[in-house]
């Protein structure tokens, strides 16, 4: 009797086959696992830093470089052209207001004060000349008019008696009328002389008012032009230290050209430059704060330039409370400028992490400290100590704050460390 033969539906290729083709579809599960950032990577904690999440007093501010200089400074600037003939003093000395600093030589300029007290010498003598002219007009019309006063009473009397003897009968008419004639001619040139002196004394008045107002004129040219020569000395305008003085014997200088600088020593200020990046940040009465010789110092903003130049604003701060006694001009002090009030905030310590998350995501240990996880935060403002955490994060989180340069597709980080 025949037997059927089962037919066996396993057989050892098509196990193989079953083999292989999961074991392609295990790799290609764990490529896609570990590409698409559910890694993991052991790392040596000895090449991390490990900071905590603290809450505490948070103050926003920026560093900046400031310079030292005087509180007050006059330049000096050359008022009258000419060669550096002598100089009494030397940069950095100290000076009294009206100190001579240094002289300069302009014949020219001298020539023209000569010509000008010549001008004015010449027409002092000749309003001298006028003047003494016009006192001889004078005083020739004056005896004129006293000639023909005396005239015109001898011819007023005769012509009066000779009315009465007319009237009379005791003379005769053309006798009478002859007197009365005399009389009338009198009359007339009395008035005549009379408006004459008038008219020649105010004419006399105007001329020498005239004289005198060139001549004050001629004096005010005078007194400028040998202000003019006194400027050829220039002289310390204020109580101070000189400084930056550039003048040589024989070396020439131009009208405005600038000579130097007095420093009042009173007090400093200090100028700074900001990135322009913050421009609409500052504003007058912002403090900063810098340390020297182991203390710490205020400053305040009081005056800010908005000229920006290569990417970079000027501000002038003055000093709050205590100077250093030993501060410089052109010392350069590293200045903390807050740029907020100090309030509390949760803090994570600045690190290289933030290169390549951007504030988006760090990496936290767990609560042994033995894996760091991948997790998504929220930083705001920053000084250059801390970022502010706005969400993400607890007091007491520990967080690596190194840099993420190998780890960014990394979500897990195994902490080893190096066994001693």
């Amino acid at each position: 009797m025949d037997r059927a033969i089962e037919k066996k539906k396993w057989n050892s290729k098509k196990i193989m086959i079953i083999g292989i083709a999961s074991g392609i579809v295990l790799l290609i599960a764990l490529s896609i696992y570990f590409t698409s950032g559910g890694s993991k990577l052991n790392v040596n904690t000895e090449r991390l830093t490990i900071s905590e999440v603290k809450k505490g007093p948070f103050k926003e501010f920026i560093p900046v470089n400031g310079i030292v200089l005087p509180l007050t400074t006059i330049y000096l600037d050359a008022m009258e052209g000419g060669r550096v003939e002598e100089k009494f003093v030397e940069d950095g000395a100290m000076m009294k207001q009206g100190d001579p600093i240094l002289k300069l030589s302009n014949t020219d300029l001298e020539l023209s004060l000569a010509n000008q007290e010549t001008s004015v010498f010449n027409l002092l003598t000749q309003m001298q000349i006028s003047r003494n002219a016009a006192k001889q007009n004078t005083i020739m019309k004056l005896n004129q008019g006293t000639d023909v006063e005396s005239s015109y009473k001898e011819a007023e009397r005769i012509y009066f008696l000779n009315k009465k003897l007319y009237e009379d009968k005791a003379i005769s008419q053309q006798e009478f009328k002859q007197s009365e004639n005399n009389f009338n001619y009198y009359v007339q040139k009395k008035k005549l002389t009379e408006q004459i002196l008038k008219s020649d004394s105010l004419s006399t008045k105007e001329e020498m008012s005239q004289a005198q107002e060139s001549y004050k004129r001629t004096q005010e040219a005078l007194r400028i032009m040998r202000k003019k020569v006194e400027d050829l000395i220039v002289r310390a305008p204020i109580d101070g230290q000189l400084t930056s003085l550039d003048a040589e014997i024989g070396q020439n200088k131009n009208k405005g050209e600038r000579l130097g600088q007095i420093d009042v020593t009173t007090g400093f200020k200090v100028r700074v430059e900001i990135d322009e990046h913050y421009i609409s940040r500052i504003f007058s009465g912002l403090v900063g704060e810098f340390t020297f010789a182991g203390k710490d110092y205020k400053l305040a903003i009081h005056k800010v330039y908005s000229q920006v130049k290569n990417g970079k604003f000027q501000v002038d701060m003055k000093f709050e409370g205590d100077v250093p006694k030993e501060i410089r001009r052109g010392q350069t002090l590293q200045i903390r400028l807050a740029l907020s009030d100090e309030t509390q905030a949760l803090l994570l310590a600045k690190g290289g992490f933030y290169q390549q998350t951007g504030g988006n995501w760090v990496f936290k240990l767990n609560d042994d400290g033995s894996v760091a996880y991948k997790v998504d935060v929220q930083l705001g403002r920053q000084n250059p100590e801390y970022y502010e955490v706005i969400s993400g994060l607890e007091p007491g989180d520990k967080v690596i704050t190194s840099g993420y340069d190998n780890y960014e597709n990394t979500q897990e980080l195994i902490l080893k460390e190096t066994a001693k």
